[in-house]
Protein backbone atom coordinates (compact mmCIF):
# COMPACT_ATOMS: atom_id res chain seq x y z
CA UNK A 1 0.00 0.00 0.00
CA UNK A 2 1.47 3.26 -1.04
CA UNK A 3 2.01 5.96 1.54
CA UNK A 4 3.55 9.40 1.66
CA UNK A 5 7.04 9.50 3.13
CA UNK A 6 8.16 12.30 5.41
CA UNK A 7 11.63 13.73 5.88
CA UNK A 8 13.39 13.29 9.18
CA UNK A 9 13.33 16.97 9.93
CA UNK A 10 9.68 17.60 9.13
CA UNK A 11 6.97 18.19 11.69
CA UNK A 12 5.17 15.01 10.67
CA UNK A 13 8.22 12.77 10.85
CA UNK A 14 8.54 10.15 13.61
CA UNK A 15 12.33 10.70 13.43
CA UNK A 16 12.12 14.38 14.39
CA UNK A 17 14.14 15.04 17.55
CA UNK A 18 12.96 17.64 20.02
CA UNK A 19 15.12 19.29 22.71
CA UNK A 20 14.89 17.74 26.17
CA UNK A 21 13.09 20.76 27.62
CA UNK A 22 10.23 19.92 25.23
CA UNK A 23 10.45 16.13 24.91
CA UNK A 24 10.47 15.47 28.69
CA UNK A 25 7.14 17.30 29.37
CA UNK A 26 5.65 15.62 26.29
CA UNK A 27 6.90 12.24 27.53
CA UNK A 28 5.35 12.89 30.96
CA UNK A 29 2.12 13.71 29.12
CA UNK A 30 2.14 10.24 27.52
CA UNK A 31 2.78 8.59 30.91
CA UNK A 32 -0.12 10.47 32.51
CA UNK A 33 -2.41 9.37 29.67
CA UNK A 34 -1.80 5.65 30.24
CA UNK A 35 -0.81 5.41 33.91
CA UNK A 36 -4.24 4.63 35.38
CA UNK A 37 -4.96 1.88 32.87
CA UNK A 38 -1.51 0.35 33.26
CA UNK A 39 -1.75 -0.13 37.04
CA UNK A 40 -5.44 -1.08 37.06
CA UNK A 41 -4.87 -4.47 35.42
CA UNK A 42 -2.38 -5.78 38.04
CA UNK A 43 -4.62 -4.42 40.81
CA UNK A 44 -7.61 -6.40 39.46
CA UNK A 45 -5.60 -9.57 38.88
CA UNK A 46 -3.90 -9.35 42.29
CA UNK A 47 -7.30 -9.14 43.99
CA UNK A 48 -8.74 -12.15 42.14
CA UNK A 49 -5.62 -14.30 42.61
CA UNK A 50 -5.49 -13.56 46.34
CA UNK A 51 -2.18 -11.72 46.39
CA UNK A 52 -0.91 -10.03 49.55
CA UNK A 53 -0.58 -6.20 49.64
CA UNK A 54 3.19 -6.61 49.18
CA UNK A 55 2.65 -8.86 46.17
CA UNK A 56 0.15 -6.40 44.68
CA UNK A 57 2.69 -3.57 44.97
CA UNK A 58 5.28 -5.83 43.33
CA UNK A 59 2.93 -6.56 40.37
CA UNK A 60 2.25 -2.83 39.92
CA UNK A 61 5.99 -2.15 39.97
CA UNK A 62 6.58 -4.84 37.32
CA UNK A 63 3.75 -3.45 35.18
CA UNK A 64 5.42 -0.02 35.13
CA UNK A 65 8.91 -1.40 34.50
CA UNK A 66 7.84 -3.72 31.67
CA UNK A 67 5.63 -1.06 30.05
CA UNK A 68 8.68 1.20 29.92
CA UNK A 69 10.97 -1.45 28.42
CA UNK A 70 8.28 -2.52 25.89
CA UNK A 71 7.72 1.12 24.88
CA UNK A 72 11.45 1.65 24.30
CA UNK A 73 11.56 -1.54 22.19
CA UNK A 74 8.66 -0.15 20.15
CA UNK A 75 10.05 3.36 19.66
CA UNK A 76 13.80 2.70 19.30
CA UNK A 77 13.54 -0.65 17.57
CA UNK A 78 16.11 -3.32 16.79
CA UNK A 79 16.36 -4.74 13.24
CA UNK A 80 12.82 -5.99 12.42
CA UNK A 81 11.47 -5.37 15.93
CA UNK A 82 9.68 -2.09 16.67
CA UNK A 83 7.41 0.24 14.67
CA UNK A 84 9.72 3.22 15.40
CA UNK A 85 6.64 5.30 16.12
CA UNK A 86 5.43 6.99 19.35
CA UNK A 87 3.60 3.79 20.36
CA UNK A 88 3.31 3.53 24.15
CA UNK A 89 2.90 0.01 25.56
CA UNK A 90 1.09 -1.04 28.71
CA UNK A 91 -0.73 -3.94 30.37
CA UNK A 92 -3.76 -5.02 28.35
CA UNK A 93 -7.34 -5.07 29.67
CA UNK A 94 -8.34 -7.46 26.87
CA UNK A 95 -6.54 -10.38 28.53
CA UNK A 96 -8.31 -10.07 31.89
CA UNK A 97 -11.29 -12.33 30.95
CA UNK A 98 -9.00 -15.21 29.98
CA UNK A 99 -6.68 -14.82 32.98
CA UNK A 100 -9.28 -14.83 35.74
CA UNK A 101 -10.63 -18.38 35.13
CA UNK A 102 -7.15 -19.77 35.92
CA UNK A 103 -6.83 -18.38 39.44
CA UNK A 104 -6.71 -21.93 40.79
CA UNK A 105 -3.68 -22.68 38.60
CA UNK A 106 -1.92 -19.54 39.80
CA UNK A 107 -0.06 -16.67 38.16
CA UNK A 108 2.74 -19.01 37.08
CA UNK A 109 0.35 -20.58 34.55
CA UNK A 110 -0.78 -17.13 33.35
CA UNK A 111 2.75 -15.83 32.81
CA UNK A 112 3.87 -19.04 31.08
CA UNK A 113 0.91 -18.85 28.71
CA UNK A 114 1.61 -15.14 28.14
CA UNK A 115 5.22 -15.91 27.18
CA UNK A 116 4.07 -18.44 24.56
CA UNK A 117 1.40 -16.01 23.35
CA UNK A 118 4.05 -13.29 22.93
CA UNK A 119 6.23 -15.61 20.84
CA UNK A 120 3.19 -16.46 18.71
CA UNK A 121 2.47 -12.75 18.14
CA UNK A 122 6.06 -12.25 16.96
CA UNK A 123 5.37 -14.97 14.38
CA UNK A 124 2.14 -13.23 13.30
CA UNK A 125 4.03 -9.99 12.75
CA UNK A 126 6.70 -11.82 10.75
CA UNK A 127 4.24 -13.41 8.30
CA UNK A 128 1.86 -10.43 8.11
CA UNK A 129 3.70 -8.63 5.35
CA UNK A 130 2.61 -10.90 2.44
CA UNK A 131 -1.05 -10.44 3.38
CA UNK A 132 -0.86 -6.75 4.33
CA UNK A 133 -3.05 -5.85 1.35
CA UNK A 134 -5.86 -7.75 3.05
CA UNK A 135 -5.98 -4.98 5.67
CA UNK A 136 -7.07 -2.02 3.49
CA UNK A 137 -8.08 1.39 4.96
CA UNK A 138 -11.68 0.20 5.30
CA UNK A 139 -10.76 -2.69 7.64
CA UNK A 140 -8.17 -0.80 9.69
CA UNK A 141 -10.47 2.23 9.81
CA UNK A 142 -13.35 0.14 11.20
CA UNK A 143 -11.04 -1.33 13.84
CA UNK A 144 -9.75 2.13 14.85
CA UNK A 145 -13.30 3.49 14.93
CA UNK A 146 -14.51 0.66 17.16
CA UNK A 147 -11.49 1.09 19.46
CA UNK A 148 -12.52 4.71 19.93
CA UNK A 149 -16.20 3.85 20.45
CA UNK A 150 -15.37 1.14 23.00
CA UNK A 151 -13.12 3.52 24.98
CA UNK A 152 -15.53 6.46 25.17
CA UNK A 153 -17.44 4.73 27.95
CA UNK A 154 -14.16 4.22 29.82
CA UNK A 155 -13.31 7.91 29.45
CA UNK A 156 -16.58 9.01 31.01
CA UNK A 157 -16.20 6.37 33.73
CA UNK A 158 -12.85 7.92 34.66
CA UNK A 159 -14.39 11.40 34.54
CA UNK A 160 -16.97 10.28 37.10
CA UNK A 161 -14.29 9.05 39.51
CA UNK A 162 -13.39 5.60 38.19
CA UNK A 163 -14.79 2.09 38.10
CA UNK A 164 -14.33 1.41 41.80
CA UNK A 165 -16.53 4.34 42.79
CA UNK A 166 -19.10 3.45 40.16
CA UNK A 167 -19.43 -0.11 41.50
CA UNK A 168 -18.91 0.43 45.24
CA UNK A 169 -20.03 4.00 45.99
CA UNK A 170 -22.50 4.97 43.25
CA UNK A 171 -23.88 7.78 45.44
CA UNK A 172 -20.68 9.81 45.02
CA UNK A 173 -19.83 8.65 41.50
CA UNK A 174 -19.96 11.57 39.04
CA UNK A 175 -20.70 14.02 41.86
CA UNK A 176 -20.03 17.74 41.56
CA UNK A 177 -16.40 17.49 42.68
CA UNK A 178 -15.43 14.81 40.16
CA UNK A 179 -17.25 16.51 37.29
CA UNK A 180 -15.66 19.86 38.19
CA UNK A 181 -12.18 18.32 38.11
CA UNK A 182 -12.83 16.53 34.80
CA UNK A 183 -14.35 19.65 33.26
CA UNK A 184 -11.36 21.78 34.32
CA UNK A 185 -8.97 19.36 32.57
CA UNK A 186 -11.18 19.23 29.47
CA UNK A 187 -11.62 23.01 29.14
CA UNK A 188 -7.97 23.92 29.83
CA UNK A 189 -6.64 21.25 27.43
CA UNK A 190 -8.99 22.33 24.62
CA UNK A 191 -8.15 26.02 25.18
CA UNK A 192 -4.38 25.53 25.00
CA UNK A 193 -4.65 23.15 22.05
CA UNK A 194 -6.66 25.65 20.00
CA UNK A 195 -5.25 28.95 21.26
CA UNK A 196 -1.76 28.00 22.40
CA UNK A 197 1.32 28.09 20.18
CA UNK A 198 4.27 25.74 19.93
CA UNK A 199 4.93 23.89 23.15
CA UNK A 200 1.76 25.21 24.83
CA UNK A 201 -0.36 23.52 22.16
CA UNK A 202 1.70 20.29 22.02
CA UNK A 203 1.59 19.90 25.82
CA UNK A 204 -2.06 20.94 26.14
CA UNK A 205 -3.09 17.64 27.77
CA UNK A 206 -0.31 17.92 30.35
CA UNK A 207 -1.30 21.53 31.12
CA UNK A 208 -4.92 20.41 31.49
CA UNK A 209 -3.96 17.57 33.85
CA UNK A 210 -1.85 19.93 36.00
CA UNK A 211 -4.82 22.32 36.19
CA UNK A 212 -7.10 19.44 37.14
CA UNK A 213 -4.64 18.28 39.81
CA UNK A 214 -4.63 21.78 41.35
CA UNK A 215 -8.44 21.87 41.37
CA UNK A 216 -8.56 18.38 42.91
CA UNK A 217 -6.06 19.41 45.60
CA UNK A 218 -8.14 22.50 46.41
CA UNK A 219 -11.20 20.26 46.81
CA UNK A 220 -9.30 17.86 49.11
CA UNK A 221 -9.42 14.95 46.64
CA UNK A 222 -5.68 14.15 46.46
CA UNK A 223 -4.58 11.04 48.38
CA UNK A 224 -1.13 11.99 49.69
CA UNK A 225 -0.93 8.70 51.58
CA UNK A 226 -0.10 6.87 48.33
CA UNK A 227 3.03 8.98 47.99
CA UNK A 228 4.15 8.38 51.58
CA UNK A 229 3.56 4.61 51.49
CA UNK A 230 5.48 4.01 48.25
CA UNK A 231 9.03 2.62 48.51
CA UNK A 232 12.05 4.60 47.32
CA UNK A 233 13.68 1.76 45.36
CA UNK A 234 12.66 -1.74 44.27
CA UNK A 235 14.66 -4.03 42.00
CA UNK A 236 12.72 -6.10 39.40
CA UNK A 237 12.94 -9.87 39.99
CA UNK A 238 12.19 -12.32 37.14
CA UNK A 239 10.14 -15.54 37.35
CA UNK A 240 8.84 -14.94 40.87
CA UNK A 241 5.84 -17.17 40.19
CA UNK A 242 7.68 -19.98 38.44
CA UNK A 243 6.79 -21.79 35.22
CA UNK A 244 3.60 -23.82 34.82
CA UNK A 245 2.28 -25.20 31.52
CA UNK A 246 -1.54 -25.24 31.52
CA UNK A 247 -2.89 -26.16 28.04
CA UNK A 248 -6.21 -24.31 28.46
CA UNK A 249 -4.48 -21.07 29.43
CA UNK A 250 -2.05 -21.38 26.52
CA UNK A 251 -4.82 -21.95 23.96
CA UNK A 252 -6.76 -18.92 25.16
CA UNK A 253 -3.61 -16.80 25.19
CA UNK A 254 -2.87 -17.78 21.58
CA UNK A 255 -6.40 -16.77 20.62
CA UNK A 256 -6.07 -13.42 22.36
CA UNK A 257 -2.74 -12.84 20.61
CA UNK A 258 -4.66 -12.74 17.33
CA UNK A 259 -7.27 -10.41 18.83
CA UNK A 260 -4.71 -7.97 20.25
CA UNK A 261 -2.88 -8.00 16.90
CA UNK A 262 -5.98 -6.54 15.26
CA UNK A 263 -6.10 -3.86 17.96
CA UNK A 264 -2.39 -3.08 17.51
CA UNK A 265 -2.88 -2.64 13.77
CA UNK A 266 -5.63 -0.15 14.63
CA UNK A 267 -3.44 1.75 17.11
CA UNK A 268 -0.52 2.00 14.67
CA UNK A 269 -2.87 3.16 11.92
CA UNK A 270 -4.46 5.73 14.24
CA UNK A 271 -1.01 7.03 15.24
CA UNK A 272 0.24 7.57 11.70
CA UNK A 273 -3.07 8.92 10.44
CA UNK A 274 -3.57 11.26 13.39
CA UNK A 275 0.04 12.43 13.73
CA UNK A 276 1.83 11.98 10.40
CA UNK A 277 -1.34 12.38 8.28
CA UNK A 278 -0.65 9.20 6.33
CA UNK A 279 -1.41 5.48 6.38
CA UNK A 280 0.94 3.16 8.22
CA UNK A 281 3.49 1.33 6.08
CA UNK A 282 3.75 -2.46 5.84
CA UNK A 283 7.03 -2.34 7.75
CA UNK A 284 5.64 -0.20 10.58
CA UNK A 285 2.70 -2.55 11.15
CA UNK A 286 4.71 -5.78 10.85
CA UNK A 287 7.55 -4.56 13.08
CA UNK A 288 5.09 -3.00 15.53
CA UNK A 289 3.22 -6.29 15.98
CA UNK A 290 6.50 -8.14 16.55
CA UNK A 291 7.48 -5.56 19.18
CA UNK A 292 4.08 -6.09 20.81
CA UNK A 293 4.89 -9.79 21.08
CA UNK A 294 8.41 -9.15 22.39
CA UNK A 295 6.95 -6.85 25.07
CA UNK A 296 4.47 -9.53 26.17
CA UNK A 297 7.11 -12.29 26.24
CA UNK A 298 9.57 -10.06 28.14
CA UNK A 299 6.79 -9.02 30.53
CA UNK A 300 5.93 -12.64 31.29
CA UNK A 301 9.51 -13.26 32.42
CA UNK A 302 9.33 -10.21 34.70
CA UNK A 303 5.92 -11.04 36.21
CA UNK A 304 3.88 -8.55 34.16
CA UNK A 305 0.55 -9.11 32.42
CA UNK A 306 0.45 -9.23 28.59
CA UNK A 307 1.40 -5.93 27.02
CA UNK A 308 -0.16 -4.12 24.08
CA UNK A 309 -0.17 -0.71 22.43
CA UNK A 310 -2.29 1.86 24.28
CA UNK A 311 -5.05 3.49 22.26
CA UNK A 312 -5.26 6.58 24.48
CA UNK A 313 -1.69 7.44 23.51
CA UNK A 314 -2.60 7.11 19.84
CA UNK A 315 -5.40 9.57 20.56
CA UNK A 316 -2.91 11.86 22.30
CA UNK A 317 -0.71 11.88 19.19
CA UNK A 318 -3.73 12.74 17.04
CA UNK A 319 -4.75 15.56 19.40
CA UNK A 320 -1.33 17.20 19.79
CA UNK A 321 0.13 16.36 16.37
CA UNK A 322 3.45 15.37 18.00
CA UNK A 323 4.52 12.17 16.21
CA UNK A 324 8.17 12.11 17.31
CA UNK A 325 9.10 8.61 18.41
CA UNK A 326 11.79 10.07 20.64
CA UNK A 327 9.05 11.52 22.84
CA UNK A 328 7.72 7.97 23.20
CA UNK A 329 11.22 6.84 24.20
CA UNK A 330 11.28 9.47 26.95
CA UNK A 331 7.92 8.13 28.16
CA UNK A 332 9.41 4.63 28.23
CA UNK A 333 12.40 5.80 30.28
CA UNK A 334 10.09 7.53 32.77
CA UNK A 335 8.04 4.32 33.14
CA UNK A 336 11.21 2.29 33.76
CA UNK A 337 12.28 4.77 36.46
CA UNK A 338 8.83 4.51 38.04
CA UNK A 339 9.26 0.75 38.15
CA UNK A 340 12.65 1.11 39.83
CA UNK A 341 11.59 4.02 42.09
CA UNK A 342 7.94 3.44 43.13
CA UNK A 343 7.84 6.81 44.91
CA UNK A 344 7.59 8.47 41.48
CA UNK A 345 4.59 6.35 40.56
CA UNK A 346 3.00 7.20 43.90
CA UNK A 347 2.87 10.88 42.91
CA UNK A 348 0.71 10.11 39.88
CA UNK A 349 -1.33 7.49 41.74
CA UNK A 350 -2.26 10.18 44.29
CA UNK A 351 -4.45 12.11 41.86
CA UNK A 352 -8.12 11.15 41.46
CA UNK A 353 -9.14 9.30 38.30
CA UNK A 354 -11.42 12.16 37.27
CA UNK A 355 -8.26 14.14 36.38
CA UNK A 356 -7.37 11.50 33.80
CA UNK A 357 -11.03 11.26 32.74
CA UNK A 358 -11.15 14.85 31.50
CA UNK A 359 -8.20 14.14 29.22
CA UNK A 360 -9.39 10.66 28.24
CA UNK A 361 -12.65 11.97 26.76
CA UNK A 362 -10.63 14.13 24.36
CA UNK A 363 -8.10 11.44 23.44
CA UNK A 364 -10.66 8.70 22.85
CA UNK A 365 -12.72 11.06 20.70
CA UNK A 366 -9.63 11.69 18.58
CA UNK A 367 -9.32 7.93 17.99
CA UNK A 368 -12.88 7.90 16.63
CA UNK A 369 -11.96 10.80 14.34
CA UNK A 370 -8.83 8.97 13.10
CA UNK A 371 -10.97 5.92 12.28
CA UNK A 372 -13.41 8.03 10.29
CA UNK A 373 -10.49 9.58 8.41
CA UNK A 374 -9.10 6.14 7.51
CA UNK A 375 -12.51 4.90 6.32
CA UNK A 376 -12.93 8.00 4.15
CA UNK A 377 -9.86 6.89 2.15
CA UNK A 378 -11.67 3.79 0.93
CA UNK A 379 -13.82 3.90 -2.17
CA UNK A 380 -17.38 3.81 -0.92
CA UNK A 381 -18.85 1.47 -3.52
CA UNK A 382 -21.79 -0.79 -2.75
CA UNK A 383 -19.63 -3.62 -1.39
CA UNK A 384 -17.58 -1.42 0.93
CA UNK A 385 -20.69 0.34 2.18
CA UNK A 386 -22.19 -3.07 2.93
CA UNK A 387 -19.08 -4.19 4.84
CA UNK A 388 -19.08 -0.92 6.78
CA UNK A 389 -22.79 -1.24 7.57
CA UNK A 390 -22.53 -4.85 8.73
CA UNK A 391 -19.43 -4.23 10.84
CA UNK A 392 -20.85 -1.19 12.60
CA UNK A 393 -24.23 -2.89 13.08
CA UNK A 394 -22.69 -5.87 14.84
CA UNK A 395 -19.92 -3.95 16.57
CA UNK A 396 -22.02 -1.12 17.99
CA UNK A 397 -25.33 -2.95 18.22
CA UNK A 398 -24.10 -5.83 20.36
CA UNK A 399 -22.19 -3.52 22.69
CA UNK A 400 -25.33 -1.39 23.24
CA UNK A 401 -27.44 -4.42 24.18
CA UNK A 402 -25.48 -6.63 26.60
CA UNK A 403 -28.49 -8.96 27.09
CA UNK A 404 -28.21 -9.97 23.44
CA UNK A 405 -25.42 -12.42 24.22
CA UNK A 406 -27.26 -14.32 27.00
CA UNK A 407 -27.90 -17.37 24.80
CA UNK A 408 -24.53 -17.38 23.08
CA UNK A 409 -22.44 -20.38 24.25
CA UNK A 410 -19.10 -19.49 25.84
CA UNK A 411 -17.17 -22.58 24.73
CA UNK A 412 -14.96 -21.92 27.75
CA UNK A 413 -13.28 -18.86 26.17
CA UNK A 414 -15.44 -15.99 27.45
CA UNK A 415 -16.97 -15.68 23.98
CA UNK A 416 -19.85 -13.58 25.23
CA UNK A 417 -17.56 -10.95 26.64
CA UNK A 418 -15.45 -10.85 23.49
CA UNK A 419 -18.47 -10.43 21.25
CA UNK A 420 -20.08 -7.68 23.28
CA UNK A 421 -16.98 -5.50 23.36
CA UNK A 422 -17.93 -4.34 19.87
CA UNK A 423 -14.37 -4.26 18.58
CA UNK A 424 -14.03 -8.00 18.05
CA UNK A 425 -17.19 -8.75 16.02
CA UNK A 426 -16.79 -5.58 13.94
CA UNK A 427 -13.13 -6.16 13.19
CA UNK A 428 -13.43 -9.88 12.50
CA UNK A 429 -16.55 -9.55 10.36
CA UNK A 430 -15.01 -6.74 8.31
CA UNK A 431 -11.84 -8.75 7.91
CA UNK A 432 -13.52 -12.03 6.86
CA UNK A 433 -15.86 -10.35 4.36
CA UNK A 434 -13.01 -8.37 2.88
CA UNK A 435 -10.72 -11.41 2.87
CA UNK A 436 -13.11 -13.58 0.85
CA UNK A 437 -13.78 -10.74 -1.58
CA UNK A 438 -10.13 -9.77 -2.02
CA UNK A 439 -8.83 -13.29 -2.55
CA UNK A 440 -11.54 -13.98 -5.12
CA UNK A 441 -10.70 -10.72 -6.93
CA UNK A 442 -6.99 -11.60 -6.79
CA UNK A 443 -7.72 -14.89 -8.56
CA UNK A 444 -9.76 -13.02 -11.19
CA UNK A 445 -6.90 -10.52 -11.69
CA UNK A 446 -4.18 -13.16 -11.59
CA UNK A 447 -2.71 -12.58 -15.07
CA UNK A 448 -2.72 -8.79 -14.78
CA UNK A 449 -1.20 -8.89 -11.30
CA UNK A 450 1.57 -11.17 -12.60
CA UNK A 451 2.46 -8.67 -15.32
CA UNK A 452 2.41 -5.82 -12.78
CA UNK A 453 4.56 -7.98 -10.41
CA UNK A 454 2.09 -7.66 -7.53
CA UNK A 455 2.62 -10.04 -4.60
CA UNK A 456 -0.97 -11.16 -4.04
CA UNK A 457 -1.91 -14.31 -2.14
CA UNK A 458 -2.69 -16.40 -5.29
CA UNK A 459 0.60 -15.33 -6.93
CA UNK A 460 2.69 -15.99 -3.84
CA UNK A 461 1.06 -19.27 -2.75
CA UNK A 462 -0.79 -20.43 -5.86
CA UNK A 463 -4.42 -20.44 -7.02
CA UNK A 464 -5.10 -23.83 -5.45
CA UNK A 465 -3.98 -22.60 -2.03
CA UNK A 466 -6.18 -19.50 -2.43
CA UNK A 467 -9.18 -21.66 -3.30
CA UNK A 468 -8.55 -23.82 -0.21
CA UNK A 469 -8.54 -20.67 1.94
CA UNK A 470 -11.80 -19.44 0.39
CA UNK A 471 -13.33 -22.87 0.97
CA UNK A 472 -12.31 -22.87 4.62
CA UNK A 473 -13.63 -19.34 5.25
CA UNK A 474 -16.90 -20.19 3.50
CA UNK A 475 -17.27 -23.27 5.69
CA UNK A 476 -16.73 -21.15 8.82
CA UNK A 477 -19.33 -18.60 7.69
CA UNK A 478 -21.86 -21.33 6.87
CA UNK A 479 -21.37 -23.05 10.22
CA UNK A 480 -21.37 -19.96 12.45
CA UNK A 481 -24.33 -18.40 10.64
CA UNK A 482 -26.54 -21.27 11.83
CA UNK A 483 -25.93 -20.54 15.53
CA UNK A 484 -28.44 -17.62 15.87
CA UNK A 485 -31.27 -19.85 14.64
CA UNK A 486 -30.49 -22.79 16.93
CA UNK A 487 -30.12 -20.39 19.87
CA UNK A 488 -33.62 -19.08 19.07
CA UNK A 489 -32.22 -15.61 18.35
CA UNK A 490 -33.86 -15.51 14.89
CA UNK A 491 -37.03 -17.16 13.54
CA UNK A 492 -37.38 -19.91 10.91
CA UNK A 493 -37.51 -17.35 8.07
CA UNK A 494 -33.90 -16.56 8.90
CA UNK A 495 -32.99 -20.21 8.37
CA UNK A 496 -34.87 -20.44 5.07
CA UNK A 497 -33.31 -17.26 3.59
CA UNK A 498 -29.90 -18.18 5.00
CA UNK A 499 -29.89 -21.63 3.38
CA UNK A 500 -31.22 -20.42 0.03
CA UNK A 501 -29.42 -17.07 -0.18
CA UNK A 502 -26.16 -17.68 1.68
CA UNK A 503 -25.34 -21.33 2.37
CA UNK A 504 -26.15 -22.71 -1.09
CA UNK A 505 -24.44 -19.83 -2.96
CA UNK A 506 -21.28 -20.24 -0.86
CA UNK A 507 -21.25 -23.98 -1.56
CA UNK A 508 -21.71 -23.13 -5.26
CA UNK A 509 -18.74 -20.75 -5.15
CA UNK A 510 -16.51 -23.40 -3.61
CA UNK A 511 -17.73 -25.97 -6.16
CA UNK A 512 -17.05 -23.63 -9.09
CA UNK A 513 -13.55 -22.76 -7.95
CA UNK A 514 -12.59 -26.34 -7.11
CA UNK A 515 -14.13 -27.77 -10.28
CA UNK A 516 -12.73 -25.10 -12.59
CA UNK A 517 -9.95 -22.98 -11.00
CA UNK A 518 -10.01 -20.39 -13.78
CA UNK A 519 -10.27 -16.61 -13.93
CA UNK A 520 -13.77 -16.84 -15.42
CA UNK A 521 -14.90 -18.91 -12.43
CA UNK A 522 -13.46 -16.33 -10.03
CA UNK A 523 -15.31 -13.49 -11.80
CA UNK A 524 -18.61 -15.39 -11.56
CA UNK A 525 -17.88 -16.29 -7.92
CA UNK A 526 -17.33 -12.62 -7.09
CA UNK A 527 -20.82 -11.81 -8.38
CA UNK A 528 -22.33 -14.69 -6.40
CA UNK A 529 -20.59 -13.49 -3.23
CA UNK A 530 -22.12 -10.04 -3.69
CA UNK A 531 -25.60 -11.63 -3.94
CA UNK A 532 -24.87 -13.83 -0.93
CA UNK A 533 -23.89 -10.86 1.25
CA UNK A 534 -27.10 -9.00 0.38
CA UNK A 535 -29.18 -12.08 1.18
CA UNK A 536 -27.39 -12.44 4.50
CA UNK A 537 -28.49 -8.93 5.46
CA UNK A 538 -32.04 -9.75 4.40
CA UNK A 539 -32.00 -12.93 6.49
CA UNK A 540 -30.91 -11.01 9.60
CA UNK A 541 -33.59 -8.36 9.08
CA UNK A 542 -36.53 -10.73 8.44
CA UNK A 543 -35.31 -13.23 11.02
CA UNK A 544 -35.40 -10.59 13.75
CA UNK A 545 -39.03 -9.62 13.11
Amino acid sequence: MASRKTKAGSTNSPDKKLPLNKSIPLGIQHVLAMFAGNITVPIIVAGVFGQTPEQKIFLIQMALFVAGVATIIQTVGYKEIGARLPIVQGTSFAFIPIMLPFKAAGLGAVFTAAFIGGIFQIFIGKVLKPIRHLFPPLVTGIVVLMIGFSLLKVGFMYAGGGGWLMNNKPEIFANTNHLTVAASVFIVAIFFNLRGKGMASAASILIGIVAGFIVAAALGMVNYGKIASAAWFAFPMPLQYGIDFVPGAIILMLFMSVVTTIETIGDISATTMGGAKREATDKEISCGIMADGVGTAFGAIFNAMPNTSYSQNAGLVAFTGVVSRHVGTIAGIILVLMGLFPKLGGIIAAMPESVIGGAAIIMFGMIVAAGIKLISRAEMDQRNLLILALSLSFGIGMSLLPDFEKNIPDFGISLKLLLTTGLIPAGLLAFILTLIREITKDIADFEGDQIAKYKTYPIRYGIKSAIKLISFLSFVVCLVALVPYFNNTYNYWYLIILVIGVEIPLILVVFLLVKSPKISSAILSSKILKFSTIMGLLAIYIGSL
